[in-house]
C-alpha cells in the first residue's frame, strides 16, 4: 500500500469512529446555569455542533439542581447539564461525554471541577491533566484523565 492509501484509509477510519462517537449522543440536552454565564453558552454550542439540541435554563437555583443531580458537595462548576439519562457537570471534554455514553455505565452522571482553561467553553490550551470523574448520590470516583 503506498503513502496516500494508507493516509486514506486511516482518515476514514478516523472519521467513522468520530461518526459512530456523536451518533451515541441523544439528540437533547438542558444546560442549567447562571444568566450572567457566557462559558456555559459556549458549552452548549459545542454540544449543538455535534447535532445536540440544548435548552438553556438560566432562571433556577443551580445548588437544587445539583443536589437533585447528586454532584458531590465541591466538585461543582459553573453548569449542570442533564442528558439522556445521565448529568454532565461543568466543562467536561467531550471526548469524555462520548465515552460516557458509549459505555453507559451504571452512574448518575460525570463532571470535572471548577473551570479548566482549555475545556469546551473554556478558552486557551489545556495546561494539565482533566480529571474527570463519575458520580452518584454525592459520592465521586475516577472516571478519566486527559492528558494535556
Amino acid at each position: 500500500m503506498n503513502r496516500l492509501t494508507t493516509s486514506l484509509v486511516l482518515s476514514g477510519a478516523l472519521v467513522l469512529g468520530a461518526a459512530s462517537a456523536h451518533a451515541a449522543l441523544p439528540d437533547e440536552a438542558t444546560l442549567y446555569k447562571n444568566p450572567q454565564c457566557g462559558c456555559c453558552d459556549e458549552y452548549a454550542r459545542h454540544l449543538e455542533a455535534l447535532g445536540v439540541e440544548v435548552t438553556i435554563i438560566d432562571d433556577v437555583e443551580l445548588g437544587d439542581i445539583k443536589q437533585q443531580a447528586g454532584v458531590p458537595y465541591g466538585l461543582g462548576s459553573c453548569h449542570t447539564i442533564e442528558m439522556g439519562a445521565y448529568w454532565i457537570e461543568g466543562h467536561v471534554p467531550l471526548e469524555a461525554v462520548a465515552k460516557l455514553f458509549e459505555e453507559q455505565p451504571d452512574v448518575d452522571g460525570i463532571g470535572l471541577a471548577g473551570m479548566p482553561i482549555g475545556t469546551p467553553g473554556m478558552p486557551g490550551p489545556q495546561d494539565e491533566p482533566y480529571n474527570v470523574y463519575a458520580f452518584s448520590d454525592q459520592q465521586d470516583e475516577p472516571f478519566m484523565t486527559l492528558a494535556p
